[in-house]
């Protein structure tokens, strides 16, 4: 799980703290005690934001302190940063190659009635805090900074067929991958990449249930990894797979191995390890070792489904089978089956015609396809149908939106200082073509860069960051240039992006006429 968003901006407004440098600490005279009690107090809440980002999920009230929190961060580290402004003034002003006019100019705001002012906003900050803390109290947050929640998916391997649509040629391209010879003693592994709601486990579900494959691999096991790469707990979850009559849950990992060995009895085996995350690669090692000890290893088959390709490099030396979207046309067949009973989307050509729209919002995207031809499902006012077409997928309700939440798994796992990258690129519009080395100076221009333990460059930082966002599929390579690479976002992705900025990030145009006093980043749209 990624580090919490909070944490990362209360541990960066400590750290400017304990930083300010003797001459802009002299600027805080009157301060200095309120300074104090601010970096105590933001220290305190710090200890417990881990819990908080943990429990946000079941308490709605929580989470709206949790943005006010944000709110008084960014306040803090403002006035921080004015601090650091006013002592480089002051540099300026008693530099002896500045004219008397400039530094006339630059003495102006007298540094008394700085401290007095900087004074004030500490002191409400502080006093904003408290309140705040008071609130906590009663969320009973624990200190625990390794009770990290841990959301697991449950996936199966059923399928029914006739309700999949247009992943003919990607499963013969699998089922192909499955029935050629291994090559040396690796564990042979095909990992299955692409976004959220691609439908990464709708093929693999195909692929495994298909009669070749029955044939082919006497001994079938199919488990969810999720977030929670746990040895034991895998081993169990692939004893249960072939016998689920089979009691182990209070077992060693040695008893679990010996277990399962003597249920695969040495036979060839095809292994589904659906929705992995894990990026730590001795983990992996550690299962593969284990697997290797089941024999017919050399015959057996592992498939891998991530939206990962840092993922599917630790797990295969084989190039990961990327999933594309569907073509238009497949996805307009499964919208219709989806919003439709059979054969009643001829008696509605007017909708048909707005659902044909509302198809090519959702850019190939199974998930996208499926959720909102269900969500139209019985209904015939052409308003309703109208509504979806025109609204963002990231305004849907919640309760009937199953989209975001998938995809926003994507977004926890990122680590915080690319949470913040990834935000502010909602203020690019959709279909928009990026140039790497702008987004970098963007990043860069608001501070949204972390200093580099390697000391590398700001633009080195930047291009690491890219590269992290393409190995996780959230964004597309285009072409290279000589100052690096055009990338392109799917629109399904910017949704995530503008749901997860909404309160810090806002785009405005002629038509626009409130703006939330708390957005911190403002885009401005000709159109």
């Amino acid at each position: 799980m990624a580090e919490t968003f909070l944490l990362d901006i209360a541990q960066r407004v400590v750290e400017k703290i304990a930083h300010l440098s003797v001459e802009e600490a002299r600027l805080a005279f009157n301060v200095e005690s309120h300074l104090r009690k601010l970096k105590e107090t933001l220290s305190r809440i710090k200890a417990v934001l881990l819990d908080a980002e943990r429990q946000q999920h079941q308490n709605e009230k929580l989470r709206l302190s949790m943005w006010k929190l944000r709110d008084i961060f960014y306040d803090a580290e403002d006035v921080i940063d004015d601090f650091k402004c006013e002592a480089v003034r002051k540099q300026v002003v008693n530099h002896p190659n500045i004219t008397f006019k400039v530094r006339f100019l630059a003495s102006c705001s007298l540094p008394l009635s700085f401290s007095l002012k900087m004074g004030h906003k500490i002191e409400v900050i502080n006093q904003r805090l408290n309140e705040l803390a008071i609130e906590w109290d009663n969320f009973n947050l624990g200190q625990d900074t390794d009770n990290r929640h841990v959301f697991n998916r449950e996936t199966h391997s059923f399928v029914n067929s006739k309700d999949v649509i247009g992943r003919d040629v990607d499963k013969e391209n699998i089922i192909d991958l499955l029935m050629k010879p291994s090559e040396g003693l690796d564990v042979p592994v095909i990992p299955i990449v692409g976004i959220g709601g691609i439908g990464k486990t709708t093929l693999t579900r195909l692929v495994y249930n298909d009669n070749r494959v029955n044939r082919h691999f006497p001994l079938k096991i199919w488990i969810c990894v999720s977030e929670e790469f746990d040895l034991t707990r895998l081993l169990k979850l692939m004893i249960h797979s072939i016998n689920k009559g089979e009691q182990c849950d209070d077992s060693t990992v040695e008893a679990l191995q010996t277990c399962l060995r003597s249920l695969s009895n040495d036979k060839k085996f095809l292994l589904v390890l659906d929705d992995v995350w894990n990026e730590n690669q001795a983990r992996w090692i550690e299962l593969r070792d284990l697997l290797r000890s089941m024999g017919g290893l050399s015959q057996s088959k592992i498939i891998v489904t991530t939206r990962s390709l840092k993922v599917a490099s630790i797990m295969s030396s084989i190039l990961p089978y990327e999933l594309k979207v569907l073509p238009h046309e497949d996805c307009l067949i499964l919208f219709t089956k989806w919003a439709f009973n059979d054969g009643d989307d001829r008696q509605y050509p007017n909708l048909m015609r707005i659902g044909e729209e509302i198809v090519k919002k959702c850019k190939g995207v199974p998930l996208v396809v499926r959720t909102l031809g269900s969500l139209l499902f019985m209904k015939t006012d052409e308003s309703d149908w109208i509504s979806v077409r025109d609204n963002e997928i990231w305004k849907l309700e919640h309760a009937e939106n199953e989209i975001l939440p998938v995809l926003k798994l994507s977004y926890n796992h990122l680590p915080s200082h690319l949470q913040r990258c990834f935000a502010v690129m909602s203020l690019y519009k959709k279909d928009s073509i990026y140039y790497s080395d702008k987004v970098i100076q963007f990043w860069m221009a608001n501070g949204l860069l972390e200093h580099s333990k390697q000391k590398q460059e700001w633009v080195d930082v930047g291009g690491r960051y890219l590269n992290e966002l393409l190995s996780r599929c959230l964004i597309q390579k285009e072409t290279d240039y000589a100052l690096g690479f055009t990338f392109k976002m799917h629109d399904l992705i910017h949704d995530l992006a503008l749901d997860v900025s909404q309160k810090e990030c806002k785009t405005v145009n002629s038509q626009s006429y409130v703006i939330d006093e708390n957005v911190r980043h403002l885009s401005f749209c000709d159109d």
